[in-house]
């Protein structure tokens, strides 16, 4: 087995965190799946401004859209090609699907990120859009913002998959947690859900290791590139503790699943640092985690796979989150600020597909009218 297929055996399905349509064209998901036993695929609204957005791929579907309908909003136009693609990749993970017993096998849309204060709208679209997928293998994304809550818990009583994304604190994951126990209390029949909380990992070191900079001192620098994972391995044990509890025992004898925590931005940023840090040292039970195609390739190369590592050094990772403090670093405050910054990044980026999206309606429509 490579690096990536070793990691299965230890509890954690790899994902891609990746979309596109000449790769599901191309055959090159299905061999992804068959030889590197990829388990599932996440998406997001930059991914595909990039994937609609600087290629012609799409070209074929968007001139037959807009003969169909000239009048077609910019919104359905991207709708329309998105929602092809995630059917396209839940046919392909479909055996996935079938042979984990609904485990793995998954594939994500995310609600439009300008509703991610917006309970009622999410809620609405998440139904629509899992409606108008119609897989039973695809997960809807929602951003894990206080609105987020009350969406996640309304929507996993609904029986809808949900992958909620934008989580950066341990507190905020845990509400996203205990809002999935909520909502599976109130379905009848709660096996047939499953759910991933989207931690993200790289993005904290960013701001956390900028700030031990600017500190300068022996001991701030020596915390370099160690946030990250402390912080996500305070948060698997959250995990744990909340999945072991009581009000989820009597839903796991009901079948139920764990809401398994997927580590998200798991590239590294930082040339300082091993390319594959962030997968070497969260691997355990019940995660996934979720590669670009450079960290999947990197990986596959040259990974590591030493045991259960988000399990190992818990208590020095609190000594290192709690040594923070002295340094005059709230990470509270820079994880509500880095939820708000990826709320913004991704309105961002659907905003620029859809002036995108517009500028190449306006030229097909010069094209079909001369």
């Amino acid at each position: 087995m490579n690096p990536l297929q070793q990691l299965h055996p230890h509890g954690q399905s790899v994902w891609l965190d990746y979309i596109r349509r000449q790769l599901i064209a191309s055959g090159e998901l299905s061999r992804l799946i068959a030889e590197d036993g990829v388990r599932g695929m996440t998406s997001n609204p930059d991914i595909f401004r990039r994937a609609i957005g600087e290629s012609d791929e799409y070209h074929e579907q968007i001139s037959e859209l807009i003969a169909a309908n000239a009048d077609i909003k910019t919104v359905d136009l991207y709708e329309a090609l998105a929602v092809a693609d995630i059917q396209a990749s839940a046919d392909a993970l479909r055996t996935v699907y079938d042979a984990s017993g609904g485990d793995d096998g998954y594939v994500s849309l995310e609600v439009s990120p300008h509703l991610a204060d917006d309970a009622s709208g999410s809620i609405d679209e998440a139904r629509r859009l899992f409606a108008t997928v119609d897989r039973p293998n695809v997960m809807i994304k929602v951003p894990g913002t206080t609105a987020g809550v009350e969406a996640i818990e309304t929507l996993t009583a609904d029986g809808i998959n949900i992958n909620s994304t934008l989580l950066f604190s341990v507190e905020g994951y845990a509400a996203i947690a205990e809002a999935y126990i909520r909502g599976l209390q109130r379905v009848k029949k709660p096996h047939d859900i499953a759910s991933v909380a989207s931690f993200f990992v790289s993005r904290i070191d960013g701001v956390v290791d900028a700030a031990l900079d600017d500190d300068g001192s022996e001991a701030a620098l020596a915390l370099k590139g160690r946030t990250a994972i402390a912080n996500a391995r305070v948060a698997y044990q959250r995990f744990q503790q909340i999945f072991s509890d009581d009000a989820f025992a009597e839903l796991r004898q009901r079948g139920a699943r764990p809401q398994r925590v997927l580590w998200a931005s798991t590239s590294t940023k930082s040339p300082a640092y091993s390319d594959v840090l962030y997968v070497e040292e969260l691997i355990g039970p019940d995660t996934v985690n979720t590669m670009p195609p450079a960290t999947l390739e990197a990986f596959r190369d040259h990974g590591v796979v030493r045991g259960d590592t988000v399990c190992q050094g818990v208590e020095q990772a609190r000594n290192d989150l709690a040594q923070l403090s002295s340094f005059g670093i709230d990470l509270d405050r820079m994880t509500d600020d880095l939820q708000i910054d990826g709320v913004r990044k991704f309105s961002d980026a659907f905003d620029a597909l859809m002036k995108t999206l517009d500028v190449k309606r306006s030229a097909l429509l010069a094209e079909q009218s001369a």
